[in-house]
């Protein structure tokens, strides 16, 4: 267990690293920041930084001797990087969450493993194995890189017309998931987090509405039938429980309907960090999703997940962020912005959480 005034180490230095870093200050905590060469708008508000390439070892054992645990703002740390740290000091969430959701075929096997639902799927290493696992499983259906893609990248629909040597190429010729279309209602996320102790505590179920693959509008309470909101709540605390799991994760579902109109739920994707369909946390909830992540794995009892009302949180995507006057001007509105340094089309550069008691 961290006592105040240790410090916790972040690996990546953007937006969820920078919110971390400002969760911590009020409980006493340090963090301290390692991150490549670019844009970090998180040094700006850490006791420490490191600007180093994730296979310095010189660095990285600097790093590690100058914490008392290390975590993560985003899923795709190199192994070799965790591994090397792990030496030296703890890094939380373990390295089976990163080994599992890395891979998107290790994540969904995994699912399946612990008999939770997801879209079929199959692994794809070839044409000659897309066509197979398109012939199987028919159209449209989604290719999907197995490592680093977000908000779109690495994926391309494959619709009746489209040539497969095509999708192929657009993806790079890389090993791959085809994954079968799901024509959902809606989708929803549920963030949760489990502490070292093995306590879980999840939030209240959430609404996403993406735009051009990115998360653009996050609501909460969503519309879900009770019984599908159970599910997804106890998907997530099992999926928690099963990896080991100590932080804050998120998991992504899609809404689908049956025949006698009941709902339920199937797992698209579970993200081993705080999440962006979690910023609501900040105004609308007892305790931030980022607070809740930084109580994890220093050691330390978990927050209050109670709803503070119904919320809305808005992302503010390139020069939306333009209009941060207007935000604080409105009554009610609660801006966050990240502190980058350059807009650009499709970049995440702050949100709003508006928040109406109930």
């Amino acid at each position: 267990m961290l006592h105040p005034g240790q410090t916790i180490g972040i690996l990546g230095g953007g937006q969820l690293a920078r919110m971390m870093a400002l969760a911590a200050a009020p409980l006493g905590l340090k963090c301290h920041i390692y991150a490549p060469a670019g844009d970090n708008p998180a040094f700006d508000v850490s006791a420490g930084a490191t600007q180093a390439a994730y296979d310095d070892e010189q660095a990285l054992a600097a790093f590690a001797a100058a914490v008392s645990v290390v975590t993560y703002e985003f899923e795709n740390v190199p192994a070799a990087t965790a591994d090397f740290l792990a030496q030296r000091v703890p890094v939380l969430p373990g390295p089976r969450a990163l080994a599992v959701t890395q891979d998107r075929l290790t994540e969904k096997t995994f699912l399946r493993d612990i008999g939770l639902e997801t879209p079929a799927f199959r692994a794809v290493d070839d044409l000659a194995s897309l066509e197979a696992a398109v012939a199987a499983m028919g159209r449209p259906a989604v290719l999907k890189t197995r490592r680093f893609g977000y908000d779109g990248k690495g994926q391309a629909a494959i619709r009746p017309e489209t040539d497969l040597a095509e999708a192929w190429k657009s993806v790079g010729e890389q090993p791959s998931i085809l994954e079968s279309f799901v024509p959902f209602l809606r989708e929803v996320s549920v963030v949760a987090a489990r502490g070292r102790d093995g306590d879980v505590v999840a939030y209240d179920v959430c609404e996403n509405e993406h735009r051009h693959h990115i998360l653009a509008v996050t609501r909460v309470p969503a519309t879900l039938q009770g019984e599908a909101s159970h599910a997804a709540l106890e998907h997530a605390a099992r999926i928690a429980t099963e990896l080991d799991y100590v932080g804050v994760l998120a998991v992504e579902m899609f809404v689908v309907a049956e025949a006698d109109g009941r709902e339920r739920v199937l797992i698209n994707e579970i993200a081993p960090r705080v999440h962006n369909s979690g910023h609501w946390t900040q105004d609308g909830a007892d305790t931030s999703q980022f607070e809740q992540h930084v109580r994890a794995v220093a050691g330390w009892p978990l927050g209050s997940a109670r709803r503070r009302g119904t919320v809305t949180m808005h992302n503010l995507i390139g020069d939306e962020a333009d209009q941060w006057h207007a935000f604080l001007v409105e009554p009610g509105a609660h801006l966050h912005l990240y502190g980058k340094a350059e807009a650009r089309p499709g970049r995440k550069m702050g949100h709003v959480n508006r928040v109406t008691p109930e």
